[in-house]
């Protein structure tokens, strides 16, 4: 029996879901709000990105949601999944990437999305992804042991193996393999989800959106009254570079975004306002900064 999919209550949902997450973030920076930029796409669908600056908390913040449709699936979307190549397409998505100021406030990314992809004559194939990682700058085990506890509670209602399975693909995927090193501490990471009902499928999507808040705010609110110097602020930055390599080499979302012809603006706000680069930097040794690539930036159960 062909699975009913309900693509109006998925966006239903990923609309809240912006709404709900614009205005805990507005509430915590406290100073500047998100403009909000809506947008269309030539070739069918559209979205609304909206970004906060120069705020009290966070120096650029972006939460896009999109709805986007085609009628070629492009090459990131049938790398795996070949048989579906030349298939028309829909997907509809919320993607956010939050950068603080403050290089004890992790940076931070979630993601939650639907595809389907649709050929005359043949039911639609379609499936669930997205997930949300950490990258801290300074590493704080209270913190991460916080982030995972909340990435397995939203795991919890379907399946013990759902977390341990979901946490070791995030590990995997955010990895910066020409540099040998993970982007932060992971989280979750699914893609490809349809072996359940679409119902529970959908369900565990919601999960993921629901619990990022919880996972985040009191990570901010614990670190962001912390002093710093120039030290700090420094390698902050040159961390970052970690980031904007890898969504620019290997991320599945900007890849996608950009081989079906996004809106480069909404793609590319995840990327910082300020990074830079050093040749061959390498930290003091028994220094913080040696500490978050000795114990953070390898895989480890932190739960």
């Amino acid at each position: 029996m062909t699975q009913e999919i309900d693509i109006a209550a998925v966006e239903t949902y990923l609309c809240s879901l912006q709404d709900k997450i614009t205005l805990a973030l507005e509430a915590l920076d406290a100073k500047e709000k998100f403009t909000c930029d809506r947008w269309t796409r030539p070739e069918g669908g559209g979205g609304e990105s909206r970004v906060l600056k120069a705020g009290a908390v966070f120096e650029q913040a972006g939460i896009n949601f999109s709805s986007v449709r085609g009628t070629t699936l492009p090459p990131s979307a049938t790398a795996q999944r070949p048989e579906l190549a030349g298939r028309a397409w829909e997907a509809l998505g919320v993607s956010l990437v939050l950068h603080p100021w403050h290089p004890y406030v992790p940076t931070t990314h979630m993601n939650v999305r639907f595809i389907a992809a649709t050929q005359a004559g043949e039911p639609p194939v379609w499936w669930f992804g997205g997930g949300f990682d950490l990258t801290p700058y300074y590493g704080f085990e209270e913190d991460a042991r916080h982030w995972h506890a909340t990435a397995q509670a939203a795991c919890a209602p379907f399946g013990t193996d759902v977390y341990p399975r979901y946490k070791q693909w995030c590990d995997e995927y955010f990895f910066i393999k020409h540099r040998n090193e993970a982007r932060g501490i992971g989280g979750l990471f699914f893609d490809d989800l349809n072996a359940w009902e679409f119902d529970r499928c959908f369900a565990f999507l919601q999960s993921v959106g629901d619990h990022f808040l919880p996972a985040y705010l009191p990570i901010v609110e614990k670190r962001r009254a912390l002093k710093y110097g120039d030290r700090e602020r420094s390698f902050q930055l040159y961390r970052r570079g970690r980031y904007v390599e890898f969504n620019l080499v290997y991320d599945r979302g900007t890849l996608f975004g950009l081989q079906s012809g996004g809106r480069a603006e909404s793609i590319l706000m995840s990327l910082p306002p300020e990074v830079r680069w050093e040749n061959d930097w390498k930290p003091e040794p028994g220094s913080p900064e040696a500490e978050l690539y000795e114990k953070f930036l390898k895989p480890r159960d932190w739960i």
